[in-house]
């Protein structure tokens, strides 16, 4: 899916796509998936107030990953509503019908090749990247092309671009510098975003919906404040990571490691005992006396 940017006019984005076909797409697409976000499960919107004054180019969305798909055409929900002026909502699919399209996404090459589907998705606004360390599941090391670097920069100067700097869906994986270098460079408005929830609703690819009555959520941070000059790019990787909570210290999940060491010098007796007397607090704090107790 080699992609070769174009001169922008009334007809073509960037990359030479047809904004009519484009719109039919995003029409098609979001129709076949509203109730996803709106009907089997339900997607709770907050911090639009965000987006509202953004200028139309070079503005950056960084965001933490759960799914292929699912993530991403859920902020297609989400722009779309905004640009037709509703607010932490996308309850009115009225808004498919001007839908936002100078909004792009970076997607694993491998990934958006993979059906028909995908390829359809695809053009309604991939920036397609050889993973340099990870190809048809299998480790690998390979250098940048720099022309996928060029085609992420036209996408930022043609409009909005959502990156995942973790390159995975896989939780408080470490965030990839490239997105720094990326935002040195460009100097975009940076937007966080935080989701949750994807990963229980939908399966990996977010093309199936794995089970229903989920609340997730998507939160729209405010701009981060970053010094392009003076701050490197280690810093602004780890403000990133932070902002979209994605740095060990967001992690509440303790290791088993830590759990078995905690608990080392505890005999079966005493860790039952304990339970016993954790039990009996919580009957006195509800106010029952050492006879109910015994009942």
């Amino acid at each position: 899916m080699s992609q070769k940017a174009k001169k922008k006019n009334a007809f073509r984005d960037s990359f030479g796509h047809l904004y009519f076909l484009k719109r039919t797409l995003i029409f098609l697409l979001g129709s076949f998936t509203y109730n996803r976000y709106n009907g089997f499960n339900k997607l709770k919107v907050t911090g639009t107030k965000n987006l509202v004054n953004l200028p139309s180019q070079n503005v950056l969305f960084v965001s933490n990953h759960q799914t292929y798909f699912a993530d991403v055409f859920a902020m297609y929900h989400v722009f779309c509503s905004v640009k037709n002026g509703f607010t932490d909502t996308i309850k009115n699919p009225i808004y498919l019908l001007n839908p936002k399209i100078d909004f792009y996404y970076v997607a694993a090459e491998e990934t958006m090749k993979d059906n028909l589907l995908t390829k359809l998705f695809a053009y309604t606004g991939a920036v397609t990247v050889k993973r340099t360390w990870r190809a048809k599941g299998e480790n690998v090391n390979r250098k940048v092309d720099l022309n996928e670097l060029n085609n992420i920069d036209i996408a930022l100067q043609s409009g909005w671009v959502v990156t995942f700097p973790q390159g995975t869906t896989t939780a408080f994986a470490p965030g990839r510098r490239g997105t720094a270098h990326l935002i040195k460079k460009n100097k975009p408005i940076v937007i966080p975003v935080v989701i949750d929830g994807f990963r229980r609703a939908f399966d990996k690819k977010g093309l199936r919906i794995k089970k229903r009555g989920i609340n997730a959520t998507m939160t729209f941070k405010e701009p981060l404040e970053i010094d392009y000059e003076n701050e490197s790019s280690d810093v602004i990787m780890q403000r990133i990571m932070n902002a979209i909570e994605q740095s060990p210290e967001f992690n509440k999940v303790r290791p088993v490691d830590e759990i078995l060491a905690e608990n080392r010098e505890k005999s079966l007796d005493d860790y039952l005992n304990e339970d016993d007397e954790e039990e009996f607090d919580d009957f006195e704090e509800m106010g029952y006396d050492e006879e109910n107790k015994k009942d």
